[in-house]
């Protein structure tokens, strides 16, 4: 099928989004995965999420390392900016995108094996440093390229395809991202794209660093009996602590739902976030209740779904670094060197 490119003139009654594109706009080119992967279903979600929210192509910036989920930025946004980097370093490029042009949007796409293995410190600092960025990691527990190896994601215990079992205890990337202070967290099922597809939205309009665990079953090499990572399993086990509903730049509700049903959460941009809680009690904007309600339902064997931490009032690494509102790339020769004065007062104001 990589021979196959996709036809450039598109129906000429699809519905156009406000910004004037047709969710074709949205797609890239013709997937060479394998049919039925998870990833796909991914791309998918990013392309709906996307189009929904009227956003520009040209204003997005999407990023990825090495794996086969790192292949999937060519599937979608094919008219955005792209940067395929080295094994494990998504992060740290876009960082250093990011601090250079605040004003585009920033995919991280990764996988398991690219953000829990050798790009585990990289996405520890990204997460810390409060990177605004919306990080998808496309977990399937498997190293798909290499043909089936355990990932560093694999739950102990679980069995490969060759009946294997994987006596090495799971990076948790959901518990890291809570503990490291990430102000978006939450998990979501390849096969479940009415709540994938909201989740992705929330984590775009999202003012700070966002990180979002994706469960992506691997047909080729993890979807059979024994895996914690098949489509079976996952359904099986899916335990959703809340349902999420995103409203784009929503005006104010007046309507007093029943008390500890529903959420709203105001976003930066001034949209809304709907929660409702599957749990009674659960509190997304509690980060130490969200970790312990996380790790007793994974402690029963439950896939843990949903929005599970958000900072409403969440900063990024710009407040954190008070950088000009300005692009860095765009300053010129005059701003970025002021003088002789300007370097003695800000000398003056460090003894």
């Amino acid at each position: 099928m990589t021979y196959i490119t996709k036809p450039r003139l598109h129906h000429p009654t699809l519905a156009k989004n406000k910004v004037g594109y047709t969710r074709r706009d949205y797609e890239g080119k013709i997937s060479t995965l394998c049919a039925g992967c998870g990833h796909d279903s991914i791309s998918a979600a990013i392309i709906q999420a996307c189009w929904e929210l009227d956003i520009q192509p040209h204003r997005v910036a999407k990023l990825s390392g090495i794996g086969c989920s790192s292949k999937t930025p060519d599937y979608f946004l094919g008219a955005s900016h792209g940067f395929n980097t080295v094994h494990g370093r998504m992060p740290s490029v876009l960082t250093g995108a990011n601090l250079a042009n605040r004003e585009l949007l920033y995919l991280g796409v990764s996988g398991d094996g690219d953000s829990a293995s050798i790009g585990l410190g990289q996405f520890a600092h990204a997460m810390r440093r409060g990177v605004r960025m919306v990080y998808i990691v496309e977990n399937n527990g498997v190293y798909g390229l290499t043909k089936g190896q355990f990932s560093a994601t694999a739950d102990r215990g679980s069995k490969s395809k060759k009946g294997v079992l994987n006596p090495d205890a799971p990076v948790d990337l959901i518990g890291m991202a809570l503990q490291l202070g990430a102000t978006y967290v939450g998990r979501g099922f390849s096969g479940d794209k009415a709540q994938l597809v909201p989740l992705i939205q929330g984590a775009i309009a999202h003012g700070g660093a966002a990180f979002i665990d994706v469960i992506s079953p691997c047909v080729a090499f993890n979807n059979h009996a024994g895996s914690t990572r098949s489509y079976d399993h996952v359904r099986e086990h899916n335990e959703a602590v809340s349902f999420i509903d995103f409203i784009d730049l929503a005006p104010e509700l007046h309507a007093e739902p029943a008390p500890g049903e529903v959420i709203m959460l105001p976003q930066p941009d001034g949209s809304l976030m709907r929660l409702r809680r599957l749990h009674a009690g659960y509190d997304p904007t509690d980060r130490v209740s969200a970790m312990a309600q996380v790790q007793a339902l994974q402690a029963r064997g439950e896939v843990v779904t949903g929005l599970l931490y958000v900072d409403p009032q969440a900063g990024d690494m710009h407040v954190g670094l008070n950088t000009v509102a300005k692009p860095l790339n765009t300053l010129t020769e005059a701003e970025l060197c002021p003088g002789t004065a300007a370097l003695d007062k800000l000398n003056a104001s460090l003894r």
